[in-house]
């Protein structure tokens, strides 16, 4: 089984920096090294949000964090950071990273299948 455990979360006022980590007990990659991490946030009652992935397609981000979020790898695929400027209080969420071995674009169909615990970021106006 692979493991992703996140670090990183805090509490932060707005306008603020943070720095998530995720680190994976092995890389998570197919035998033609396909692979997608990726990082998510939800708020209580609300649905999980993809905010940042990145994969052997590339690299996607959306509206929300555009511009804002940075998301990067490293160790060979085995750990996964989100560098997060400009924090607003509406990016206060658990944040979790996820990682699949296919490409980004064929995973946000099938889903994916490891996921970390989660680390919560708050921000406060």
């Amino acid at each position: 089984a692979t493991y992703l455990v996140e670090s990183g979360g805090g509490s932060v006022q707005a306008g603020g920096s943070l720095t998530l980590s995720c680190e994976a007990s092995q890389a998570v990659e197919s035998l033609n090294e396909d692979y997608c991490m990726a990082w998510f946030r939800q708020v209580s009652g609300k649905e999980r949000e993809e905010i940042a992935t990145i994969g052997s397609d590339g690299i996607h981000y959306a509206d929300s964090v555009k511009g804002r979020f940075t998301i990067s790898q490293a160790n060979n695929k085995k750990k996964l950071y989100l560098q997060m400027n400009k924090l607003k209080p509406e990016d206060t969420a658990m944040y979790y990273c996820a990682a699949e071995v296919w490409d980004c674009s064929v995973v946000r169909s099938t889903g994916f299948g490891h996921w970390g615990q989660g680390t919560q970021v708050t921000v406060s106006s």
